[in-house]
Order: structure tokens, then C-alpha cells, then sequence
């Protein structure tokens, strides 16, 4: 039998630089499981990453122990780092703050193709520009 979920987590922390700090310490801490069994294997597994920002999912089971993945990058960085903007706009439909092309959205897709809710190439481009608009970045065409 499986065993039984009784919470999940979603974190977004610095690749190669997990400590018992918080995010992660004070977050896994409530749950009451050991920060070092997440650490060690998360920061040996995500080094190459090192100075990006990862999404993490852990699911905590009944028993304490739990399961976790990294989901990479998150959309927004991505498209940041592509255009070379520090943040997105205050008034993403007004102000505009760069421009993307559609190679480098397909690209971005590409990546996170298995994580997005489209069910070809071409919805899965139209999900990122959406992220690119409200961040206020135009598409090109």
C-alpha cells in the first residue's frame, strides 16, 4: 500500500546552496524531517545549476520520511536571463521593459515542455509568451 501524503512542498532555492537556514530549514523543520537527508543530495544534484534559482516539490508521508524533485529553472528567470532585464514591469501592458523572439520562447518550451499543460510545441510557446507578457516583455515577431 502506499504510504499517505500529508503535505506537499514547494520551495524555490538558490542551486548548489541549500543550507539548514531558512527557506529550507525552517520549512522542513515544522514538518519534522531531517534537513540533511534533503541538503546533501540537493545541493550534490544541483551544482551545475550553481547561481540559478531551482523549484523544489517534496512530498512529506505520514512516517516523516519523504520524496522530493527539482523542477529546474523557473519560466520568469529564464525569460529575464534571454532578454538581459533585471525584473519584469510595474504596469507589464503600459510599460514595456524588452523583447523576446519566438526562437528563444520555443527554446524556453523546449526546457520545460514536460511541465507546462500544452499538448504540442505551439501551446506550450503560447503558455511562455503569456509569462513573457505579464512580465511585461514583448513578443516579436
Amino acid at each position: 500500500m502506499a504510504k499517505k501524503i500529508i503535505g506537499n512542498l514547494k520551495l524555490r532555492i538558490p542551486a548548489g546552496r541549500a543550507t539548514a537556514g531558512p527557506p529550507v530549514g525552517s520549512t522542513l523543520g515544522q514538518w519534522g524531517l531531517n534537513m540533511m537527508d534533503f541538503i546533501n543530495p540537493f545541493n550534490e544534484g544541483t551544482k551545475d545549476m550553481m547561481g540559478k534559482d531551482v523549484i523544489v516539490h517534496i512530498q512529506v508521508f505520514e512516517d516523516r520520511s519523504f520524496e522530493w524533485r527539482s523542477l529546474g529553472q523557473p519560466v520568469d528567470d529564464m525569460i529575464r536571463e534571454r532578454v538581459g532585464i533585471q525584473k519584469g514591469s510595474a504596469k507589464p501592458h503600459t510599460d514595456k521593459v524588452g523583447e523576446i523572439t519566438r526562437a528563444q520562447l520555443e527554446e524556453i518550451a523546449e526546457i520545460k515542455m514536460d511541465q507546462l499543460n500544452a499538448i504540442d510545441m505551439d501551446g506550450a510557446v503560447k503558455v511562455i509568451a503569456g509569462t513573457a507578457r505579464s512580465m511585461g516583455v514583448e513578443i516579436a515577431e
